[in-house]
């Protein structure tokens, strides 16, 4: 696959944090995706919401629609999303975000993901095995350590050299191990949901 090549990154490059709401397990609804867009992890610019369906398959469709009908379109230079996974098995296809967008994506995670464990809770789903084969499909998953002291988080970066990706990584991350823009959209979708914000990425 074919990656973006960044010849220099500015500190205020222009990145699109993105993560879900809160769901109650065992439910059926939709569950509000928030787009975050940040400076570098200084400054917010803009937030972006839509809405995907609980356990089901079109996050990949809405996330693409709401970058591309975005008016920050133009301005945006990568994607950070909080896993693959969104409103509990609904599974991002990032290379087709990817390929759809033209934007560079990086897949974060505060822990390494358990591989096996995500394989036994997705076979009770409808068409579990495609889900499977688009989380697998993802790539290879990379130690990044944002801070000097504290444990390193994870990511996988698609459409970006691994090094670019780390120094996105490193410099977003302002406030916490994770990424301000993850911190962000994790934020305001919590308080979309419950009425006020709590808990982290």
């Amino acid at each position: 696959m074919r990656k973006v090549k960044f010849w220099q990154i500015k500190s205020e490059i222009r990145i699109l944090g993105v993560d879900d709401g809160p769901f109650e397990p065992k439910s059926k609804g939709e569950v509000p995706l928030v787009g975050v867009v940040f400076r570098g992890g200084r400054w917010l610019d803009g937030v972006l919401r839509t809405y995907i369906k609980q356990d089901g398959t079109d996050v990949t469709e809405r996330l693409i629609e709401m970058v591309n009908r975005s008016r920050h379109r133009g301005q945006l230079r990568v994607l950070l999303v909080d896993g693959v996974t969104f409103a509990g098995f609904n599974v991002l296809d990032v290379k087709k975000v990817f390929k759809k967008t033209g934007l560079p994506v990086i897949v974060i995670s505060r822990e390494l993901p358990d591989m096996s464990d995500i394989r036994k809770a997705i076979r009770h789903l409808p068409g579990w095995r495609d889900r499977w084969k688009i989380i697998k499909s993802t790539g290879k998953i990379y130690p990044v350590r944002t801070k000097s002291r504290g444990a390193p988080i994870y990511m996988q970066p698609v459409g970006i050299k691994r090094a670019d990706a780390e120094t996105i990584v490193k410099l977003s991350s302002t406030r916490s191990l994770v990424p301000e823009p993850l911190r962000a959209a994790h934020l305001i979708a919590t308080a979309l949901v419950r009425g006020e914000s709590y808990g982290r990425v």
